[in-house]
């Protein structure tokens, strides 16, 4: 099945990428003083773990989006989107030993047009992630 970008997304990516889900408030600030990244429909933090935080396999990611993204429904709406492009883009463009942060936006998360964010997410990873000179 092609996805929005001319992606296979039925296929899973030729390397397996495992995704873990972030959840320890000290993940989210040290990726908050790290790289950052910011487009029209979200923020990407990013940051490469030591060798001693946990498996360098693993590509860690987390989600959040405050009160000023809108009511609960908004907050869930906005975070589902994220998780979404999180799993279509991270395995292929992001990198085992980084932790990812994606921050919502007020308004623009939860109503920009789906593909366009996931150009954006691929956008911002490029950028963190610039290829070697």
């Amino acid at each position: 099945m092609q996805g929005p970008l001319g992606r296979d997304t039925a296929m899973p990516p030729a390397v397996f990428v495992c995704l873990k889900v972030l959840s320890k408030r000290s993940d989210f600030l040290k990726a908050a003083q790290a790289k950052r990244r910011a487009t029209p429909g979200f923020l990407l933090q990013a940051r490469k773990r030591r060798e001693e935080e946990g498996d360098p396999g693993l590509i860690r990611v987390g989600f959040t989006c405050s009160k000023k993204v809108g009511n609960a429904v908004a907050r869930n709406r906005a975070k589902r989107r994220l998780r979404e492009i999180a799993r279509l883009v991270l395995p292929h463009n992001g990198r085992p030993g980084w932790d990812y942060v994606l921050v919502g936006r007020r308004d623009d998360t939860a109503t920009r047009d789906f593909a366009a964010m996931l150009s954006d997410m691929e956008r911002a990873l490029a950028h963190v992630h610039p290829p070697a000179a």
